[in-house]
């Protein structure tokens, strides 16, 4: 069985945060770059909530780890 595919959008509403383009990319902008050495789910933007979702989708290799490494590299890259 295919497990279902998520976009970026999705995460953020998953997340309870805005999900429009402009909101996601602003909060990249405001939140990043993170240190090399932070792991995404230890910034200091998330709530606990939000963290352990994060920490999890990534451990467990969760439906949700791409999509999650998607936003680990956009705000740990330079803007």
């Amino acid at each position: 069985m295919d497990q279902p595919v998520h976009h970026f959008s999705e995460l953020f509403e998953q997340l309870g945060l805005r999900s429009d383009a402009e909101s996601i990319e602003r909060f990249i902008q405001r939140h990043s770059p993170l240190p090399k050495e932070m792991p995404l789910a230890d910034a200091p933007c998330w709530n606990e909530g939000q963290a352990d979702f994060l920490r999890e989708a990534v451990e467990e290799d969760a439906d949700w780890a791409e999509v999650v490494d998607h936003l680990d590299a956009s705000m740990h890259k330079t803007h």
